[in-house]
């Protein structure tokens, strides 16, 4: 197709060095040899159906017979970088009269290593929802899409080098029911990432005077509010404003839980605790939130966000904002530990008018103690996707639907027992979550990202291989803070920098090659935001 190949070109001109791999299967791609594994695959088959953006005269049939799996794929050498070329795109149509049983319609890629024995025990993949009956294209992107890794291990797709197969799968596996499916124009390329970068604080508390907890940033939900004496889960606290349960010392919030008789609003609990609303409710942007969790069997800590409209009695919001329960008002869970308290969940909990959702995954934590060492949990939400981290590593996403494109508030809690805090140690007294700090980010005003007349802020080399010198003119500051962010929004350095014959040299060594957004922060707190290029 002419359409198709003049992309090629393009892609061509603008990185000479990538690797073009493409297939029209019309004798033209670079493809050498496609593989069919338990199906009938043919590569040159006259297209049914040259219709719409699919004209073309030939293309790949894929028909499943009824195995338990079925799909073609191919193999590379070199190994993807996927760290320069991170996206596949196919067109696809996928006939209702060849297709049997209830399985979703959709069509999976997936990125493996064909040197192992096993090659899906490290695959990476992403699965794309189809419609029947007609063309369409599809995108598979392994920088910003929704990926899955078999193995919770293997990290990020762009931060590997070990793949060199992709596998195309229609309607999924584990099922013996018949596909016929038409694929054309396969294409490896780049997508640029278009995230916004989040740099900009907006809103935090740094827990920095002791005593109560800053009432004009945080409120106390204290009112039960199910079944009029329990809250939800079967937990078997009672939430408290006292400062016995949650407080400020050494520069750091305690939520604590303590084993105590506590009668209130009709009952009597057995423990007590905190849960904290935030005065402050936003919509996209990153929130990072550093933090040591409880360890005792049985003390359930979140950090997690809830849509300001929710109904919930005893809430901050809900009573001005509130027109609808959950789970519709939708539910952003940053932090949880599982009941044995060997992974950290990420997960989100929504209600379209189609049943109670959720989303979950975990990464975990048999080698990291969340008790005694500190970590960062985070969570970057953009208008098409939501990411949520334990300190580098990503442990969940989803891309953005209703209702996660409203504003959400942040909650802080310490539950205790119930179905998912698990069973209470029978020696427990007490136990803390303590929080350092939290942090929301958005993107920088353009009014702070020029630089003023009375204070210009440059850097050079740009791009740079090493190291970048950053030019500040007519300030008095002495110091000033780099935060570095990467496209996705995520924060990779943070330093404290003397400015010395009004200079700064920062050593980008440690940064892979890419598009990085560094704040200046000088003594006035606002930051001057750029852009560079690391080689």
């Amino acid at each position: 197709m002419r359409q198709f190949f003049f992309l090629i070109s393009i892609l061509f001109s603008i990185s000479i060095h990538t690797q073009i791999i493409q297939d029209d299967f019309e004798g033209a791609g670079t493809i050498s040899t496609w593989y069919e594994d338990n199906l009938v695959m043919e590569t040159s088959f006259s297209n049914p159906f040259k219709e719409t953006i699919n004209t073309s005269n030939t293309v790949l049939k894929y028909t499943d017979a009824g195995g338990s799996y079925a799909n073609v794929g191919f193999d590379v050498s070199p190994n993807f970088d996927l760290s320069e070329t991170n996206s596949f795109s196919l067109k696809i149509y996928v006939p209702s009269s060849g297709i049997t049983g209830s399985q979703n319609n959709q069509v999976s890629l997936k990125l493996q290593n064909n040197l192992l024995g096993e090659k899906w025990t490290t695959q990476s993949e992403i699965i794309k929802d189809i419609v029947l009956d007609q063309w369409q294209e599809v995108i598979f992107n392994f920088e910003t899409g929704t990926y899955s890794n078999f193995d919770n291990n293997t990290g990020p797709p762009v931060d590997r080098t070990d793949f060199n197969r992709v596998v195309i799968q229609v309607n999924g596996e584990d099922n013996t029911d018949l596909v016929v499916a038409y694929i054309d124009d396969v294409i490896h390329f780049n997508t640029e990432s278009t995230e916004p970068v989040y740099d900009y604080l907006v809103w935090s508390d740094d827990f920095d005077e002791d005593g109560a907890v800053d009432d004009s940033k945080w409120f106390h939900q204290t009112q039960f509010i199910i079944n009029g004496n329990s809250w939800a889960n079967n937990e078997q606290q009672a939430y408290t404003d006292r400062e016995e349960n949650s407080y400020v010392s050494g520069n750091t919030l305690k939520i604590k839980a303590i084993k105590e008789s506590f009668p209130d609003q009709g009952t009597t609990k057995q423990y007590t605790s905190a849960r904290l609303n935030s005065k402050f409710a936003f919509k996209y942007g990153r929130v990072e939130v550093r933090a040591k969790l409880p360890s005792v069997a049985g003390s359930w800590p979140a950090i997690w966000l809830l849509g300001k409209n929710i109904t919930e009695t005893g809430g901050f919001w809900s009573g001005e904002f509130g027109d609808s329960a959950w789970p519709y008002c939708g539910e952003i869970d940053i932090m949880e530990p599982n009941i044995a308290k060997t992974e950290i969940l990420g997960t989100w909990h929504w209600n379209n008018g189609d049943g109670k959702k959720m989303n979950t995954a975990g990464i975990p934590t048999t080698n990291v103690d969340t008790s005694q060492n500190w970590h960062i949990y985070s969570l970057v939400w953009t208008p098409e996707s939501m990411k949520i981290y334990m300190d580098q590593n990503l442990v969940n996403q989803i891309d953005v639907f209703s209702p996660f494109d409203q504003e959400f508030y942040i909650l802080l809690n310490v539950a205790m027992g119930g179905d998912l805090g698990g069973p209470i140690a029978t020696n427990f007294t007490n136990d803390t979550m303590e929080i350092d700090y939290v942090e929301v980010y958005q993107e920088t005003p353009l009014s702070s990202e020029a630089p003023t007349a009375a204070q210009t802020i440059s850097m050079y080399p740009n791009p740079v291989n090493n190291l970048l010198n950053i030019q500040i003119k007519n300030t008095q500051s002495q110091q000033a803070v780099l935060k570095v962010f990467d496209m996705s929004g995520r924060m990779v350095a943070t330093v404290e920098s003397l400015i010395q014959n009004k200079k700064i040299k920062f050593n980008t060594s440690a940064l892979s090659p890419g598009i990085y957004a560094m704040s200046v922060i000088l003594d006035n707190g606002q930051p001057t935001t750029l852009k560079f290029i690391k080689n």
